[in-house]
C-alpha cells in the first residue's frame, strides 16, 4: 500500500514535469510570432497590401506619403479595419488643386494623416451589414482619425443607395480579406479639423495679394491722403477747389510713391512682424528663426519701428536645419546673434520672382543688409537663386513664406556671413634682413658639413 501512495505522486510529478518542457520549449516560438504582429511585417493576404497593389492608387500613395503604414499595422493587429477609398479621378481631377498642394505641404502632414485616417472605421461593415432604408436613421461610427473624435461617420442608405457621409458607395464589398473590407466611395471625405487648418492656412496666404491694412491711398490730384469726404448737401460747393481738380493727372505727372510715415505711423509695424513671426510658425520648419526674433534679440522691435516708419524689409530666414549647424564659437560673443541677423535683413522689398528675375537679368546682384557696410551676393544656380559664395552659400528654399507689401519673408537653407576682410599686415624691413642673416648662415653652414662627410666618404671608399 506504501508503494502505491507514494507511486501516484511519483507518476504526477513526471507528468508535471513532461508538460512544463514542452510548454518551455514552446516558448520561444510564441514570443517570436507576437513581434510580428506589432512588428512592421504583416501577412500577405492583408487588406493593407490589398490596398497598396489595388487600382486605388493615388490614395494607397497618399497613405506612403503620409507614413501611415506602421499606424494601420498596428491598427489591423487589433481589430478588423473597413476603408473606404475614393475614386482615382476623385483625388486627382476632382480634387482643389489648393487644397492639394496644402495636403502635400511637408508642414502639413498632420492634416494628411488625419485626412486619411477619417476614410477609416476600426470595425468590419459588409455590406449586408448596411442599414436600410426603412429604419431612416443613419448608423454613426468613430474613425481612426485622433483628431476628429467628436466627428462620426455616419452610414445611411437613400434611394437604395448606399451613402459615406456625403459620398456614394459605388463599389461595395470591393476588396475582402480577412483582417478587413474596402469600399470604393465616389468623393473624398474632409474631416472638419483638416478643413479649418487649411482655411486658416488660406487666409494667411490671402494677405499677400492685398494691400495691408495701414497702407494710405493717395490722391493724384492733391498729393495728399485721402480721407473719407463726408456727405455734401445739395448747391454747396464742392469738396476740392478748382485748380486741385484742374491739375495734371496720373497720366501727365504721377503721384510719387508714399515716403517714410513719420511721426503719424501709417503703418501699424508691430501688428505685422506679428503677423510674420505668426507665418513662420504656422509654415513650420523655422522655430529656431522665430525663437531668436522674440526671445533672444530685440529685432521682433527694431523691425516692427521700422515698417511703422514706413521703411521696407526682406528677411532672408534660415531654416532649423541650417541654424542647428551653428557652434557655440559663433554664437557666444556679445551680440553675435543680432550681428548674423542683421546680415540676413535686407532694406528692400524682394520676391522671389523680382530676385530670380534680377539674377537672370544681370548675373551677380549685391544687395544691401543692415549689417553695414556688408553685402549679400545673389545669383542664379539650378534654377533658383543663391546666396553668398563658396562653402557659404545658401538656395532660395521656400520662397515668399509672407508678402504683405512690406515685408518679405524668403526661407533659406543655410546661414549667411559675410566675407572675412582679409588684412596684409606690413613686413617691416630690418627685422626681415635681421631673421633672414643668421638663418642664412646656418643653411650654408650644414650644407659645407654634409660636403665634407660626402667628400670623406669618397675618399675611403677610392683608398679600399
Amino acid at each position: 500500500m506504501d508503494s502505491q501512495i507514494y507511486g501516484v505522486p511519483n507518476l504526477l510529478f513526471l507528468t508535471l514535469f513532461t508538460f512544463l518542457a514542452f510548454t518551455t520549449s514552446a516558448l520561444p516560438e510564441t514570443s517570436s510570432v507576437k513581434p510580428s504582429n506589432s512588428g512592421p511585417q504583416i501577412n500577405s493576404n492583408s487588406v493593407l497590401v490589398a490596398l497598396l497593389d489595388s487600382h486605388y492608387t493615388e490614395l494607397s500613395e497618399l497613405v506612403e506619403k503620409a507614413l501611415l503604414l506602421q499606424t494601420l499595422e498596428e491598427a489591423v493587429s487589433k481589430h478588423n479595419i473597413t476603408i473606404f477609398a475614393p475614386r482615382n479621378e476623385a483625388l486627382e481631377r476632382d480634387l482643389d488643386p489648393e487644397f492639394k498642394r496644402f495636403l502635400l505641404e511637408p508642414g502639413n502632414l498632420k492634416s494628411l494623416q488625419n485626412l486619411l485616417l477619417f476614410h477609416m472605421i476600426p470595425t468590419r461593415i459588409e455590406s449586408k451589414q448596411w442599414p436600410v432604408e426603412v429604419n431612416k436613421k443613419p448608423i454613426y461610427h468613430t474613425s481612426l482619425c485622433p483628431d476628429a473624435s467628436d466627428e462620426k461617420i455616419p452610414l445611411k442608405e437613400k434611394n437604395g443607395e448606399k451613402i459615406v457621409s456625403i459620398a456614394k458607395v459605388i463599389k461595395s464589398d470591393d476588396i475582402i480579406r480577412p483582417d478587413g473590407i474596402i469600399h470604393g466611395i465616389e468623393r473624398l471625405l474632409i474631416p472638419k479639423s483638416v478643413q479649418q487648418d487649411f482655411n486658416a492656412r488660406r487666409s494667411l496666404r490671402a494677405t499677400s495679394a492685398v494691400l495691408p491694412e495701414g497702407a494710405p491711398e493717395v490722391d493724384p490730384r492733391t498729393h495728399r491722403l485721402k480721407k473719407p469726404a463726408a456727405p455734401v448737401p445739395a448747391g454747396a460747393p464742392p469738396v476740392l477747389p478748382i485748380f486741385d481738380a484742374m491739375a495734371p493727372g496720373p497720366s501727365l505727372a504721377p503721384a510719387p510713391a508714399p515716403g517714410p510715415g513719420g511721426p503719424h505711423h501709417h503703418f501699424d509695424g508691430e501688428s505685422q512682424v506679428k503677423d510674420f513671426i505668426q507665418t513662420l510658425l504656422h509654415y513650420g520648419g523655422y522655430n529656431e528663426m522665430a525663437d531668436i526674433l522674440v526671445n533672444l534679440t530685440s529685432l521682433a522691435t527694431e523691425m516692427g519701428r521700422l515698417v511703422s516708419e514706413g521703411y521696407v524689409l526682406t528677411v532672408l530666414a534660415p531654416n532649423d536645419e541650417a541654424m542647428a549647424k551653428l557652434t557655440t564659437d559663433q554664437l557666444s560673443e556679445p551680440g553675435a546673434p543680432e550681428q548674423i541677423m542683421y546680415y540676413h535683413l535686407i532694406p528692400e522689398y524682394q520676391t522671389e520672382e523680382s530676385m530670380y528675375n534680377a539674377v537672370r537679368r544681370f548675373g551677380k546682384v549685391k544687395y544691401d543688409t543692415l549689417r553695414l557696410p556688408h553685402k549679400v551676393v545673389a545669383e542664379e544656380a539650378d534654377g533658383s537663386v543663391k546666396f553668398g559664395q563658396g562653402e557659404g552659400s545658401a538656395y532660395l528654399f521656400d520662397p515668399d513664406i509672407y508678402t504683405d507689401g512690406r515685408i518679405s519673408v524668403q526661407g533659406i537653407d543655410g546661414v549667411l556671413f559675410p566675407p572675412e576682410e582679409t588684412k596684409v599686415a606690413p613686413k617691416p624691413a630690418p627685422v626681415a634682413k635681421i631673421v633672414s642673416k643668421p638663418r642664412r648662415g646656418k643653411l650654408l653652414e650644414m650644407a659645407c658639413t654634409m660636403l665634407g662627410a660626402v667628400g670623406l666618404d669618397s675618399h675611403f671608399s677610392s683608398c679600399h
